[in-house]
């Protein structure tokens, strides 16, 4: 039983990093293209500069969201499922 149970924690963990490793690459991605675009928008065209950088504000915003939700599943992964009286017990001594 405690075997089972430290092996749940460890994949929870794994499962934990590798869900924030992936969404933090595929945010940074997403932000940079969005930057990306902005950026050309506005050279090609400063007189649209104040729409465009709105718009790009909260495309960030969204795509920043996107992160954060993927670290609450970690935290809910790390902390709330886990934590059975086996692995607290294997934790603490």
């Amino acid at each position: 039983m405690e075997a089972e149970a430290l092996k749940f924690f460890v994949a929870c963990a794994l499962a934990a990093g590798f869900g924030i490793g992936i969404a933090a690459f595929g945010c940074g991605i997403g932000q940079g293209l969005g930057l990306k675009g902005a950026v050309e928008g506005i050279a090609r065209n400063p007189e649209a500069a104040g729409k465009i950088q709105v718009a790009m504000i909260l495309g960030l915003a969204f795509i920043e969201s996107l992160c954060i939700y993927a670290l609450v599943v970690a935290l809910i992964l790390l902390y709330a499922a886990p934590m059975t009286s086996t692995v607290t017990k294997l934790i603490t001594h």
